[in-house]
């Protein structure tokens, strides 16, 4: 275990995708640019902006593409540094942001079967046969593993580690570089988390781990917290903690990124981020998309402290 704390962390933005995907109203496609945008003006440089997948299952993604060539153009024109990901749940969504100009994306296979079937309708062979398509077809590809349902599945419940471990020996053996662990309904306890971590990195001494907490039970900062004394040194947020998946009935949010930043610069870890640039955009998610964020920071009275304690630290 690594008890001491990190100089620095790396904050991926995953509100474009995981925190909109779960919002019924369509958001008009100005409107998420505009959050994204000021995402990327408050110094956060890793993002899961959209997700390439069938509008008849989640119709929120539709605009993927335009969405995709907006920050890819403003990459170019700026000579931003973004690592600009998109989540894919199959080789045809792969080709599709493969297209659209993306060279970094998130696979996702869910731990449990039960939720990958109801999530993306793949038997986990199928979903393995559609990764190896993936890395055969575009080898310069950087291909993530989003491993969901890790800590608990809303149809089969506890998910054995010894499953988390086969898929991940699977998906490594298959070309990928690096692995999102999820705890896509929020149930996960800190000393799970460590378990987990721990099952891990013992069997993957080497594997770059990020983690992918949501809030349903509110221990989210709290393993982000036991990851981070863990040697996890990257975390997915969603600004104003918006979240939830559409196939796991119950779930509540992500970690809020402003919570998580002010949590990790109150400790002394640097994100890169400009705090409160970021809660700009989450007062633009509060006033036009969702009023009621599950964000500590986002609402005024918190906001207020944030401040207080800035100005008296």
């Amino acid at each position: 275990m690594t008890s001491s704390l990190p100089e620095k962390v790396s904050i991926t933005e995953i509100c474009p995708r995981d925190g909109f995907q779960n919002i019924k109203e369509w958001i008009p496609t100005e409107l998420k640019i505009q959050v994204i945008d000021l995402l990327i003006d408050s110094g956060l440089r890793n993002f899961e902006i959209t997700s390439f997948v069938s509008p008849k299952a989640i119709p929120q993604m539709a605009d993927a593409s335009s969405i995709a060539a907006h920050v890819l153009q403003r990459m170019k024109k700026e000579k931003l540094a973004l690592d600009a990901v998109a989540l894919t749940p199959n080789l045809r969504g792969a080709i599709a942001a493969w297209e659209a100009g993306i060279r970094h994306i998130s696979y996702v296979i869910s731990a449990s079967a039960a939720h990958n079937k109801a999530n993306i309708n793949r038997t986990h062979q199928e979903s393995l046969n559609d990764l190896s398509a993936i890395v055969a077809t575009y080898p310069d590809m950087h291909v993530t593993l989003s491993m969901s349902t890790v800590f608990g599945c809303p149809f089969d419940g506890g998910v054995p580690v010894s499953q988390v471990l086969w898929l991940l020996e699977q998906a490594l053996e298959r070309g990928v570089r690096d692995v999102t662990l999820c705890d896509t309904i929020g149930v996960a306890s800190p000393i799970q988390t460590a378990e987990i971590i721990d099952a891990i990195c013992e069997q993957f001494p080497t594997l770059d781990i990020a983690l992918h907490m949501h809030d349903t039970h509110g221990m989210a900062l709290a393993n982000i917290l036991v990851g981070l004394q863990h040697g996890i040194r990257r975390f997915e947020t969603a600004a104003g903690g918006l979240g939830g998946c559409p196939f796991a009935p119950g779930a509540a949010g992500n970690a809020a990124t402003e919570d998580v930043i002010n949590m990790m610069h109150r400790m002394g870890v640097k994100t890169g981020v400009d705090l409160e640039l970021e809660l700009k955009a989450s007062a633009i998610i509060r006033q036009h998309i969702q009023q009621n964020l599950m964000s500590h920071l986002a609402g005024s009275r918190s906001y207020a402290e944030h401040t207080f304690w800035q100005r008296n630290s």
